[in-house]
């Protein structure tokens, strides 16, 4: 068994191609199912998040499992050659090639030092981002709950967030990272001029767009409106930042109205389209205006499809972010996190390692025990009157023999481990001794005790 991790990102893959994935909200089931019903894993964790989609696997071999999960991806994206629109249900072998353009694959230690990596936020979109963290729990016990995860991931997962919480506490990262929002600002900011003096829009009132206010809100913009398909949501969200609210069915008066609109409500589909932001460019005269698009599926139509029918309008989306933040990140700090994260892994496939080989050793010495306690039985029966004491010392010869003839191997296959060949090693131990499978599977899984 190995471990095995296949996925694409904002690293890897294109806005279109993400957004195909994010457009079906119950991908992360399907995917699991699938990768599990082909035999090819025995335990899954999907983790997907707005710019990334990963699968985290068990798997006994490497080849048939990378082409069952690749194939499982393109069927719940439905990723044609046109990511906009759907592939024909019959066309999975094209989209899992398209598809297979775009995905990376990470096999034992490189699955390890990438679970540990995106835990940390070194992988993000934006260095240093904890919400991550709370994405992999999630992940996690999502797996947990469909009984879809071991003690293979389960032990990596909770290591991975063990290892994001040191991240965070003993480092700045998060501190010295650059967030998308404040990116967007800073770009809002060269076409707008000084945002005390502009107006602001804030469509969604999810997590984001909480952020998004919050951080508007802070940088001292001149007006703030909120508008939400639940109106509650937006009171709230304004409430807490100083803002007003708009009911949703005035939204293409909101975004007229406002020089800058940050969006990100998690919608299936586009929210403002081209014609909205023409009918926007309009009503201004030719005023500038900022579009920042943080949703993923997209809430602004394209670019493409309305350039030149929006005068003064810039479009800000997660890959024109996603191209700013490349090397904004502190990278003291990163390092710093990058050092950690390697001693972590070094740790993790040591006790790893030597927990493979534990069963076949506690295996050995349990069959040792067992035929020293057949002898000493048999010396009951040949000399029943034995007195006490003589026979504690011929228990304690025979044990210390017996415990000097184990000593070399259990060392050497515990070596072994530590250089990658612990499997072979603990293989040939199995051979010489006629250890059963069973016995060494007793003692990784104890037989559970019947009540009576």
């Amino acid at each position: 068994m190995s471990l095995l991790v296949i996925g694409l990102s904002h690293h890897t893959a294109p806005l279109a191609v993400l957004e195909a994935l994010s457009e079906h909200p119950d991908r992360s089931g399907a995917i699991a199912t699938a990768a599990l019903s082909s035999a090819t894993a025995t335990e899954v964790v999907v983790l997907s998040t707005c710019n990334r989609l990963e699968v985290y696997a068990e798997v006994p071999a490497f080849h048939p499992a990378v082409a069952a999960i690749g194939e499982a991806l393109a069927l719940a994206a439905g990723v044609s050659s046109e990511p906009s629109s759907p592939a024909p249900a019959n066309d999975l072998p094209h989209r899992a090639e398209v598809l297979a353009d775009h995905l990376y694959v990470r096999h034992d230690e490189g699955a390890v030092a990438h679970a540990f990596t995106v835990a940390c936020g070194l992988d993000s979109m934006a260095v240093g981002e904890a919400q991550v963290l709370g994405q992999m729990r999630d992940a996690l016990a999502t797996a947990q709950s469909h009984g879809q995860v071991g003690e293979s991931l389960n032990a990596l997962f909770q290591q991975a967030l063990r290892v994001g919480k040191r991240a965070h506490a003993e480092t700045d990262i998060d501190q010295h990272s650059v967030s998308l929002v404040h990116i967007a600002l800073e770009q809002a900011a060269e076409q707008l001029g000084d945002l005390t003096q502009r107006s602001a829009a804030v469509i969604g009132a999810g997590s984001m767009s909480g952020l998004a206010a919050a951080t508007t809100s802070r940088a001292g913009i001149g007006s703030l409106t909120i508008a939400n398909r639940t109106s509650e949501r937006a009171e709230r969200l304004a409430g807490a930042t100083g803002g007003s609210t708009r009911p949703w069915a005035d939204l293409p008066d909101v975004v007229a109205e406002s020089d800058l609109v940050i969006t990100c409500t998690g919608a299936v589909g586009h929210v403002i389209t081209g014609e909205v932001l023409a009918r926007s460019a309009r009503l201004r005269g030719g005023r500038p205006q900022v579009v920042v698009d943080l949703a993923l599926p997209r809430d602004v139509e394209p670019a493409e499809s309305w350039t030149g029918q929006a005068p003064g309008v810039t479009l800000v989306d997660l890959q024109h972010l996603g191209r700013l933040l490349e090397g904004r990140a502190d990278r003291t700090e990163v390092g710093r996190v990058g050092a950690l994260v390697t001693a972590e892994v070094a740790d993790y496939l040591t006790r790893r390692m030597e927990k493979a080989v534990t069963p076949t050793v506690a295996a050995l010495r349990a069959r040792a025990a067992s035929l020293v306690a057949a002898e000493m039985e048999r010396l009951d029966q040949r000399l029943p009157h034995l007195d006490e004491q003589t026979r504690a010392e011929v228990a304690l010869a025979v044990h210390r023999v017996v415990e000097k003839l184990l000593h070399t191997p259990t060392r050497r296959v515990k070596e072994f481990a530590m250089e990658g060949s612990g499997d072979d090693y603990a293989a040939a131990l199995r051979e010489l001794f006629d250890l059963e499978p069973k016995d060494v599977a007793n003692v990784s899984h104890p037989p559970k005790r019947v009540t009576p």
